[in-house]
């Protein structure tokens, strides 16, 4: 079952009819973390498109004649030359110079697909690749109906291919496939509400663990099942990630799962990412937070939003499944290893329900977010949303809707989140009223109050200007 991926589709879609009007070539670079169904995407345009592909998979740790000669049989048992019998029996000795030549000289008069799928693997066997494609792509390729699709999983290496300073810049659109997003993980679990919004935080919203959740399974059914099955993408999917990331128990690793384990600031990373030495000094600990937030986008920072500038910033794991993961399903798969699946599921459960009550909070704001782009808020000028805390993380808000960000202009609307299972009542009310005039910017006349709430509010009608259960969250997003 393909789900989702719309505006993917779309955009690839408009691509291939460019070079079927214009019979030149256009390439797209797509990137995106492993198992978020970049192939699958790709592999879907391919079948509805009707047009010749070659569709090449890269193979991490081959040598140069392994893959040009593993490339010349994907083109050989493809659709896409003119004649077979004018391809070699052998690939050509000049390396992919003389390899993409060969793929130029085959294609067909008509429009048509080529797919490069773990380019960074190509790069780490011939530090050229990238020039020897410079060059065929403006002599050959550019003047054929072809797309070339360039798909990889390491985020900074797939940036740095179209980067300035390399030599196929400019001659690439990117592509950045993210997860799928709210409303396309309940269409893939059948769910709705509450359950949907659970199974993402869950699975992430990665194509990969979610072929695996049958249609209309609440998470506790799907979560016991795959608990008793150590190979379960739930825990394979993340070690995955993981391993090829931070193969090495390095510092970068330990920051990673200080993170996964709720160290938030500054301090708190240093000091519980750090060894017998101590902790992580602070000139070790800057640039890897940089590195792991902008290149590798494990992490994600979030700055306090109000009309001041705001310390201190806090980290959080971008992917859900793999904050998980950090945080307990990493100890209920050594469990499950164990032969004690129930035990497992135990554990979980008596985690869950504070783990989610954090996690859900990122979520929430863009679902927000969302909300302001469609109109369905009444703070048109609204444009961001995060959330505001001062340096005694006392009080905190969960919700600031504001006009930009890090530092606002204006303050739109300061909102309480309640996931629990009771409702957003009087007093919870109240607590958001008199931590809301601490946010700077704040104007009790203007600023709108929102209630964002997993089990309903018990307020007087007009308490505040909005209310937000799980229906209204997954309905932000479009399918």
């Amino acid at each position: 079952m393909f789900v989702g991926r719309r505006t993917e589709l779309s955009l690839l879609t408009k691509r291939i009819d460019h070079i079927t009007r214009a019979g030149t070539g256009l390439a797209v670079a797509i990137r995106g973390r492993r198992q978020v169904g970049k192939s699958r995407l790709v592999q879907e345009l391919c079948d509805r498109s009707g047009l010749p592909y070659l569709y090449f998979t890269a193979v991490k740790g081959a040598s140069v004649t392994e893959s040009t000669t593993q490339f010349l049989a994907d083109l050989s048992e493809s659709d896409l030359p003119n004649d077979h019998g004018l391809l070699p029996g052998t690939p050509p000795s000049g390396g992919w110079g003389d390899m993409l030549r060969l793929l130029a000289g085959a294609l067909p008069d008509g429009p048509c697909i080529v797919v490069v799928d773990e380019v960074p693997w190509l790069t780490e066997q011939d530090d050229t690749f990238d020039g020897q494609l410079q060059v065929v792509w403006d002599r050959l390729l550019s003047r054929r109906p072809v797309l070339l699709l360039l798909l990889g999983s390491d985020l900074h290496m797939m940036q740095r291919l179209t980067a300035y300073d390399r030599p196929f810049y400019g001659r690439a659109d990117n592509l950045v496939l993210g997860p799928l997003n709210l409303a396309e993980t309940a269409a893939a679990t059948g769910l709705t509400g509450s359950d949907a919004i659970d199974a993402h935080l869950i699975t992430g919203g990665l194509p990969g663990i979610l072929l695996r959740w049958p249609s209309g399974t609440a998470a506790d059914d799907y979560l016991r099942d795959e608990f008793a099955d150590p190979a379960s993408p739930l825990f394979a999917v993340p070690e995955q990630s993981l391993a090829s990331e931070f193969p090495n128990p390095d510092v970068a690793r330990r920051v990673v799962e200080a993170v996964g384990g709720d160290a938030r600031a500054f301090a708190n990373i240093a000091s519980t990412a750090g060894g017998r030495e101590g902790t992580v000094s602070s000139g070790t600990l800057s640039p890897l937070l940089r590195q792991l937030t902008e290149d590798k986008q494990v992490l994600a920072i979030d700055h306090p939003l109000s009309t001041s500038s705001g310390k201190p910033a806090l980290y959080r794991i971008a992917d859900s499944n793999l904050r998980l993961y950090l945080a307990i399903l990493r100890e209920v798969h050594n469990l499950t290893l164990r032969g004690r699946p129930g035990t497992g599921f135990t554990l979980f459960q008596n985690r869950w329900s504070s783990w989610r009550g954090r996690a859900v909070e990122p979520l929430i704001r863009a679902s927000l977010e969302q909300a302001t782009v469609t109109g369905s808020l009444p703070w048109p000028d609204a444009q961001v949303v995060g959330g505001w805390w001062n340096r005694q993380f006392n009080p905190e808000i969960d919700l600031v809707g504001a006009d930009r960000a890090p530092v606002a202009s204006r303050i739109h609307f300061c909102g309480s989140l309640k996931w629990l299972g009771t409702p957003f009542d009087a007093h919870d009310l109240r607590q958001l009223q008199e931590d809301a005039r601490l946010v700077p910017g704040f104007d009790g006349s203007s600023t709108g109050l929102i209630a964002v709430t997993r089990s309903g509010a018990d307020l007087p009608a007009d308490a505040v200007d909005v209310v937000w259960g799980p229906g209204e969250v997954v309905s932000a997003w479009p399918v």
